[in-house]
């Protein structure tokens, strides 16, 4: 399939972060599932935080209780950050010529998607914004702080490209948090990667249409894994009108990959008709797309026409 067309993208994380405050400790364990069990501690001076993993699921979140975010600002307290830029050449020297790498730093999410995604979870996340839980927005400032420190030491790296894993889905937040929220921090990144002429690409997979003006505002590189109804509200051509600057990673809905030939083709050539004449990719993303051994030949034949 590279043969065809295909590429690997190489994921590479290019900072390190020395954690002074903070013992994590992992063990693993038998599940009656048949499963292994994870269990991840960290443990403080000022307390623990606890999850555990059944297989690659993640079952119960770091954070808890307001208390536990005291905990993990303790935890995320005095880091040090510095450069790797070594792991960006092994990479690149791993993928060759049938792939890119994109860097990341150790905060690979803005801290809100962080925090929500990762260490708190969509329902007491949500809880806690709403009733405006101190501890919360007081980790928050900590963690924006440390996310800036983690990209300025990015630019020492020879990476061109950049992505924060950012799962945007605007119906999860609401315009009025992410203006509030997000573009804050966007900003202060893009200013630090202007003066090193490195491209910030965001992973947004879901519904944007509420925010596409203040996308557009921003100065991203790309809008990775960007994908149309129904897990998005955007077609190719809307996404397109509205940031003919940025590059367009286009992931076809899984469900296509189920159609018929000629109506996955058609599909295809459109979304090709439309992202078009450049700045633009497709790109598997989430999950092995469905029949593989079929389809994605197809559509690499499709896209050499």
């Amino acid at each position: 399939m590279h043969r065809l067309g295909l590429g690997r993208i190489n994921h590479v994380t290019l900072t390190r972060q020395v954690r002074p405050r903070v013992n994590i400790v992992e063990t693993t364990s038998p599940h009656p599932s048949g499963q292994v069990r994870r269990d991840v501690r960290w443990i403080t001076d000022v307390g623990e935080l606890h999850e555990w993993h059944l297989g690659e699921w993640l079952q119960e979140h770091l954070i808890k209780t307001p208390a536990d975010y005291r905990i993990m600002a303790r935890a995320l307290s005095d880091v040090t950050v510095e450069p790797a830029p070594e792991v960006f050449a092994q990479s690149e020297a791993a993928v060759g010529s049938n792939g890119i790498t994109i860097g990341m730093p150790v905060q690979n999410r803005t801290a809100f998607q962080k925090l929500l995604v990762d260490y708190v979870g969509l329902k007491q996340f949500s809880l806690d914004i709403a009733s405006g839980v101190p501890e919360l927005f007081e980790l928050l400032e900590l963690m924006n702080d440390l996310t800036v420190r983690d990209f300025t030491a990015v630019t020492q790296t020879p990476a061109r490209h950049l992505k924060l894993w950012e799962n945007i889905s605007i119906e999860a937040i609401g315009p009025a948090l992410y203006r509030r929220h997000f573009v804050p921090v966007y900003e202060r990144i893009l200013a630090i990667l202007q003066t090193s002429g490195q491209q910030l690409h965001v992973h947004y997979d879901g519904k944007l249409r509420p925010i596409a003006g203040d996308v557009a505002r921003l100065p991203f590189g790309g809008i990775d894994s960007f994908t149309e109804f129904p897990e998005g509200d955007l077609s190719v051509a809307e996404a397109r009108a509205a940031w003919p600057d940025k590059y367009l990673w286009l992931h076809p809905n899984l469900g296509w990959y189920r159609l018929p030939a000629q109506e996955l083709c058609a599909k295809i050539r459109r979304i090709r008709r439309e992202a078009g004449p450049a700045r633009y990719c497709m790109m598997i993303s989430e999950d092995v797309p469905p029949a593989w051994e079929q389809t994605v030949p197809l559509i690499l034949e499709t896209l050499s026409e």
